[in-house]
């Protein structure tokens, strides 16, 4: 079991009480014999009666300053491939399984939200709890940060520059088959595999140029074959999707219960019960945990994270070999280092590591005047005056 280290954390209050994401019941389905075929060829449902305007939207701030928000830092950085950028700043999605709604990062810093459809008061105010539930918005991440610093040199220094990198509280069933098609793959074609699936849910509408769904019931995917998900480029994911599907209905109380109860019990059990489901393994788990689950502590341990463990954590081990025993004392180090965020750390941590956050960062030390400069970690650091 992980030692993991108490950090004070401060929660942000919030006005209304947070529902979990669990997801409501299925959407109606056509019968088993409804071919893949037959449902692809259906005119999309068009429920986009609240368009975004091509000009002077009326976004509603969150209220959430960009320490605590910053949506580049969030969305395009392998969390999630169901949220498309729609415009300069701004990112679309589905929350709470059917709510489409576009986030932009306004002028003042804060985010403003903006929903394409809902049918009533009612259902307007259960679409905000969604996404605030969604952006994990009761957890300080400003509070986060502070024990970071103090605990890292190396972090108080990145976060300057990467402020607003939160960690997002997914649907577990989208999280997990998400992941699933993550495994050794590349981000265009795990894109591609995600649209596939999502394709299969209820149309909600476009923007942007995107199409966007809810995603698919357990009982929706049940329905598509194996072959019917290869000839569509999953490759041998195929089998694990279906796999997957087949295990989670077989469960008590139905796969979105089961998921859902994960987040109550330890990082160890959970990792344990969610590698016992077909092509999950303890990395794609660790994501699964940290993402969906609650499990803040939870560190998914590639080679990417290992070189970043044997930079600054563990320097003894480097210039050797990744070992599933490794992985566990990576996953250790992490938590000794930063506590029961330990993942929320390791994230921005692996922000900085992507290529366009180099060059970004890159770019703005060069930019700085006056200081004297210094590489921290393959990257020029200004040091504060």
């Amino acid at each position: 079991m992980l030692a993991v280290r108490t950090l004070s954390i401060m929660k942000r209050p919030i006005t209304m009480a947070s529902t979990p994401s669990t997801p409501p019941s299925p959407q109606s389905l056509p019968s088993k014999t409804t071919s893949l075929r037959t449902l692809s060829s259906k005119k999309p449902r068009n429920i986009l009666t609240n368009p975004i305007p091509e000009e002077d939207p009326k976004w509603v701030p969150l209220n959430l300053s960009r320490s605590e928000l910053y949506l580049p830092l969030t969305f395009p950085t392998g969390q999630t491939f169901r949220w498309k950028q729609t415009g300069p700043i701004q990112y679309t999605g589905v929350v709470g399984r059917s709510h489409l709604v576009s986030l932009k990062q306004l002028e003042n810093g804060d985010v403003g939200y903006y929903f394409h459809y809902t049918t009533s008061d009612s259902e307007s105010s259960a679409a905000k709890v969604a996404l605030l539930d969604f952006l994990n918005v009761e957890i300080s991440l400003t509070e986060v940060w502070e024990g970071f610093k103090a605990s890292d040199k190396r972090f108080a220094e990145l976060a300057i520059h990467l402020g607003g990198a939160r960690v997002l509280r997914q649907d577990p069933i989208e999280c997990l088959i998400q992941f699933i098609c993550s495994s050794n793959n590349n981000i265009k074609r795990i894109t591609m595999m995600v649209d596939f699936i999502s394709s299969l849910g209820n149309y909600l509408g476009a923007v942007g140029g995107f199409k966007f769904y809810e995603f698919p019931s357990l009982e929706r995917l049940a329905m598509v074959s194996e072959q019917e998900l290869r000839a569509a480029g999953f490759g041998y994911r195929a089998k694990y999707i279906v796999g997957t599907v087949e295990e989670l209905q077989s469960k008590p109380g139905g796969g979105m219960e089961w998921l859902a109860a994960l987040r109550k019990v330890d990082l160890p059990e959970a990792i344990v019960l969610l590698c016992s489901l077909p092509g999950v393994g303890p990395k794609v788990a660790a994501c699964i945990a940290l993402f969906s689950l609650d499990q803040h502590h939870a560190i998914p341990v590639d080679t990417h994270v290992w070189k970043i463990a044997t930079r600054y954590l563990l320097p003894e081990l480097a210039g050797t070999s990744l070992t599933p025993k490794l992985c566990n004392r990576v996953a250790d180090a992490f938590v000794r280092t930063y506590g029961k965020y330990a993942g929320w750390a390791q994230t921005l941590l692996f922000i900085a590591e992507l290529p366009s956050q180099k060059a970004l960062l890159n770019s703005t030390e060069e930019k700085s005047p006056n200081s004297k400069k210094r590489k921290l970690g393959g990257i020029t650091k200004v040091p504060k005056e």
